[in-house]
């Protein structure tokens, strides 16, 4: 290494000491409550302001699923099993049909999973036609607005397109008979196929016990500056490289696995839930979809995430305000991420961890049992009762119909 770059890695250090120093100081710090509208948003309690009607479906659809593979529990899919169940139980559940708001079909569509534990979405576009065709025949209230007063929870990769590599799910396409339809999904990015206008984008799903057990002492030094561990390639899908994350964790490896202040790896070490709490900033960049749970495990861990992903929609924008406790670097920039980071003024550091240390920002992005106040279940409520009274235009006339049953992939359209 030559005397010009051990004196930038120098400067770099001086740099992390100082940045470190303030993140301790930021520990001792009261937190922040959100400013303006989105703390009062993000408070909000949904309760008596919607109800929901809870379609009791065949157990094929969801609990015989699960029984043949509890391992959907704790996937970062398990959204639409524990949203299930916190309905079944809410105060927002209506047994009176007529005097409903919003209609939830309870359908697991992420719980075929291969022996990796990945979900196989082949089978979802059948599943889920099964089910509405089920309810159009059982109950006339989807045929009132084919579904414009339903919501449905589609965690997958890319949501309701069904298919975890992004070309092919654009190809594919929202599932037609989804497309009237609320959707509550993981998937969020401007501009996208896969992403219809007045979806509700939640985070994935991360088991709130499993890291409360992990939980260090608050006043622990902050002494890695940038944290990552997952893929930087995925040679079993992508054997040539550059499609997987659009290249951005390649450029990740390749321009930082020497860099001293990047604690990268493709190791997951036991102390992977402690190590991102000793840490100033954690890497969130997109894999094949832009979303991961490490968004909610660095919010829940106080850790500032660094968001790769361009166009991302993030969990409750409307609730959480990002920009304020994240970075943002684009995709193209990565090669600059160190100097983007040890650029950040001290103040601004502080102030971001001061937000994340809010309760009521980790609480949002969690899926708890039993359910909390201001949890991630009262946020997709919050979000559906903000879409009410439903416009009148959504209920068809006599007759009328709008969406096509026979379109989409002749795949799609066999019995399930």
């Amino acid at each position: 290494m030559n005397i010009r770059k051990w004196g930038f890695v120098g400067l770099l250090c001086v740099v992390f000491l100082c940045t470190t120093d303030a993140a301790e100081r930021g520990r001792n710090q009261p937190t922040e409550r959100i400013s303006g509208s989105a703390g009062d948003v993000l408070e909000d309690d949904p309760v008596g302001r919607l109800k929901v009607f809870v379609y009791e479906l065949p157990s094929k659809y969801n609990k015989k699923i699960l029984q043949k593979d509890p391992r959907c529990l704790t996937h970062m899919f398990a959204a639409e099993i524990f949203m299930h169940r916190f309905l079944l139980s809410s105060p927002v559940r209506t047994l009176n049909p007529e005097e409903a708001d919003w209609f939830y079909t309870p359908v697991y569509t992420t719980c075929d999973l291969t022996p990796n534990g990945l979900p196989l979405p082949f089978k979802s576009p059948r599943m889920m036609r099964s089910a509405i065709q089920l309810i159009s025949s059982n109950w006339p209230y989807w045929n009132r607005t084919e579904g414009a007063d339903h919501f449905f929870v589609v965690p997958h990769d890319f949501g309701a397109c069904f298919h975890y590599q992004e070309e092919k799910a654009i190809q594919r396409g929202i599932l037609t008979l989804l497309q009237r339809a609320t959707l509550v999904q993981t998937f969020g990015q401007r501009n996208h196929v896969c992403l219809k206008e007045g979806s509700i984008t939640i985070p994935p799903y991360a088991p709130p016990q499993k890291m409360h057990t992990h939980l260090i002492p608050e006043k622990t030094p902050r002494s890695i500056f940038v944290y990552f561990r997952g893929l930087f390639y995925d040679v079993g899908n992508d054997p040539e490289g550059g499609y997987y994350a659009r290249g951005a964790r390649a450029a990740v490896w390749e321009n930082f696995k020497d860099n001293p202040l990047f604690d990268i790896s493709t190791e997951h070490p036991t102390t992977y839930y402690e190590d991102m709490q000793r840490a100033v900033f954690c890497l969130c960049p997109l894999g094949w979809a832009p979303w991961s749970p490490r968004l909610v495990e660095a919010v829940i861990f106080g850790c500032i995430p660094v968001i790769i992903a361009d166009d991302i929609v993030l969990p409750f924008a409307d609730a959480i305000p990002w920009e304020e406790i994240g970075v943002f670097v684009d995709e193209e920039d990565v090669p600059k991420l160190d100097t983007i980071l040890t650029s950040i003024p001290p103040d601004v550091i502080l102030r971001k961890q001061r937000l994340l240390a809010n309760p009521s920002m980790k609480q949002a992005m969690l899926f708890p049992h039993p359910a909390q106040p201001g949890d991630a279940f009262h946020q997709v409520l919050n979000g559906l009762a903000r879409k009410l009274p439903h416009d009148k235009s959504i209920y068809l006339k006599p007759g009328e119909k709008i969406l096509n049953w026979t379109a989409g992939p002749v795949g799609d359209l066999k019995p399930w």
